[in-house]
C-alpha cells in the first residue's frame, strides 16, 4: 500500500464529483486555499474553515464547490471562522452538533469514535522562515502571537479527534529559536513534543520537497502527520522504529515529474506585451484579458479546465493576467538577464534572489520557491516579472481560481512591525499565493490519506 505511487494531478479530473462516501476536513489557517483545493480534488469536503485574513478567507470561500447537507459550504457562515482562538470548547461542541445535523454520518463522541476524516493546517510561518527572521525586528519569536498557534491547533485536534491530522510549515521551523538565549532548534522541539504527545495518535514527520510530488518548485516543507491509533492498527503500514513519515507510509513516496516552466506557462504568453514594454506604451489596463492561443499540452489543458469539466479555449476570458509597468531601465536589465549577459555595474542590484525563470529545469529539477515577491523572478522569454496568473500556476492553482484583495502592496504593510505592536499584515494576491501550500502537493497527500482511510474501513468490514 505505502509503495504505490500517487497519481499525477494533471491526470486527474478538475471538476468536483460527489463520491459515494463523503470525506470531511477541517481546514485551519487555510490561507487562500491551496491545501483545500488539492484535498478537494482528492475527494475531501471542507466542514469548517479558519483563516484570520479577510482577503485570503474570501479567496478561499469564493473558490469552494463542496456542499454541507443541502447547502454550498461557501454560503454557510456558521462554519467560517477568522481567529482559531474563537474555537473554544463551547463553540466546538456547538459546531459538532450542527455538523451532525447537516451530515448525519459525522459523529463525535458519545461512546463512538469521531468519524471526521481530517484536520489540517499550516499556522502562519513568517516568524519561522528566513524572511520572517529579517522582518521580526528585535522581537523574540515567542512574543509573536502567530507563532503560538501550533498549540491551539493541537487543542483543536484533541477536541475533534479526527482519524488523521496534518500540520504543515516551513523548513526554518526545524532550526529556529524562540529567543536569542535559546539553542537552535528549540522551536521544533516544542512543536514536535506538542504533537507527538497527542495520546490518541501515532505521529510521524518528514521534510519533503514539493518538486518531488510533481510541483514546479523546490519548496521544502515540514509535514507532521498523526494517524489515530484505531485507524493505524487497521492498516498495513511498515512498523518501523523511525519518526520519518515517508518511510513509515504516513506520507506518499516521491514521484518526480514536475513540469518545466515553458510547458507550464507558454500558452499565457501574449506577444504584444514585449513591444509594449520596449516602447513604454502601456494600455489601460495593462493586461491580457483573453487567451491568445490554445493549450498545447495536457498540463495547460488541466489548468484551463473549469469546475464543470469544460475547457477555456482560445479567445476565452483569462483573469489575473495584469503586467507590471516596468521602467525602461528595468526592461533593458531584464532583457540582458534573459540573454544571459553580464549586467553592467549600474544595473546590478543588491536583491538577493532575482533571477530568470528557466525554460527547462534541467536534471536537478525545480530550483525555485514562489514567495510573496513577484519580482524575484523574470519571465523566461519576456522582459518582465510574472503576473498573478503565472504566479498561481507555479503553485498549481487552476486558471478559474480567483483571488480577492490587492494585486500587491508595500513591504512594511506586507511585513508588519512587531516592535511597534503592528502584528497585522496585508496579504495581497501575490502574498496569498506565495504563502499557499502547492495544490499538487496537497493533492498527492490527499490521495494518500484517502487510500489509508479506505484500507482501514475495508479491514473493519472484513
Amino acid at each position: 500500500m505505502s509503495g504505490e505511487p500517487v497519481i499525477n494531478l494533471f491526470e486527474s479530473k478538475i471538476h468536483f464529483e460527489v463520491e459515494s462516501k463523503k470525506r470531511f476536513v477541517i481546514d485551519l489557517f487555510a490561507g487562500c486555499g491551496g491545501l483545500a483545493t488539492g484535498l478537494e480534488l482528492a475527494g475531501f469536503n471542507p466542514a469548517l474553515v479558519c483563516e484570520i485574513d479577510q482577503d485570503a478567507r474570501q479567496s478561499y470561500l469564493m473558490n469552494r464547490f463542496s456542499w454541507l447537507g443541502n447547502k454550498p459550504f461557501k454560503d454557510l457562515e456558521e462554519f467560517h471562522y477568522a481567529d482559531a482562538h474563537e474555537l473554544d470548547n463551547r463553540r466546538i461542541n456547538l459546531i459538532k452538533k450542527k455538523l451532525s445535523i447537516l451530515e448525519p454520518e459525522l459523529t463525535f463522541g458519545s461512546g463512538k469514535r469521531s468519524t471526521l476524516d481530517l484536520v489540517c493546517g499550516g499556522p502562519p510561518c513568517q516568524g519561522f522562515s528566513g524572511i520572517g527572521i529579517r522582518r521580526s525586528y528585535a522581537v523574540d519569536k515567542c512574543d509573536l502571537p502567530a507563532n503560538q498557534l501550533y498549540d491551539q491547533m493541537a487543542s483543536i485536534i484533541e477536541a475533534f479527534n479526527p482519524k488523521i491530522f496534518l500540520f504543515e510549515n516551513v523548513r526554518g521551523i526545524l532550526t529556529g529559536r524562540w529567543s536569542r538565549d535559546d539553542a537552535a532548534g528549540r522551536i521544533w522541539t516544542d512543536v514536535w513534543n506538542r504533537f507527538s504527545n497527542l495520546k490518541d495518535y501515532e505521529v510521524r514527520w518528514s521534510l519533503v520537497k514539493a518538486k518531488d510530488y510533481g510541483v514546479p518548485q523546490n519548496r521544502p516543507r515540514v509535514l507532521i502527520v498523526g494517524i489515530r491509533k484505531d485507524i493505524y492498527r487497521a492498516i498495513n503500514l511498515p512498523k518501523l522504529m523511525t519518526e520519518d513519515a515517508v518511510e513509515s507510509g504516513f506520507l506518499p513516496l516521491p514521484f518526480h515529474n514536475a513540469p518545466d516552466p515553458e510547458d507550464l506557462l507558454s500558452d499565457l504568453v501574449d506577444p504584444q506585451i514585449e513591444s509594449d514594454l520596449k516602447s513604454q506604451q502601456f494600455r489601460k489596463p495593462f493586461a491580457t484579458t483573453r487567451y491568445k492561443s490554445t493549450f498545447t499540452n495536457p498540463i495547460q489543458k488541466w489548468f484551463r479546465t473549469k469546475p464543470d469539466g469544460t475547457s477555456l479555449e482560445k479567445g476565452s476570458s483569462v483573469s489575473e493576467h495584469e503586467y507590471s509597468r516596468h521602467a525602461k531601465r528595468i526592461v533593458d536589465k531584464f532583457a540582458l538577464m534573459i540573454e544571459g549577459a553580464d549586467l553592467p555595474e549600474e544595473m546590478r542590484t543588491k536583491k538577493f534572489a532575482q533571477r530568470v525563470l528557466p525554460r527547462k529545469w534541467g536534471e536537478a529539477g525545480p530550483t525555485i520557491t514562489a514567495t510573496s515577491l513577484p519580482d524575484d523572478y523574470v519571465h523566461y522569454c519576456q522582459a518582465r516579472s510574472l503576473t498573478v496568473r503565472e504566479w498561481a500556476r507555479l503553485q498549481m492553482f487552476p486558471d478559474w481560481y480567483q483571488f480577492a484583495g490587492k494585486r500587491t502592496t508595500g513591504g512594511l504593510r506586507r511585513a508588519g512591525n512587531p516592535v511597534e505592536g503592528q502584528f497585522g499584515r496585508e496579504t495581497p494576491k501575490y502574498t496569498q499565493i506565495g504563502n499557499a501550500v502547492p495544490v499538487g502537493l496537497a493533492y498527492a497527500v490527499g490521495i494518500h490519506f484517502l487510500k489509508l482511510l479506505e484500507e482501514s474501513e475495508n479491514e473493519e468490514s472484513s
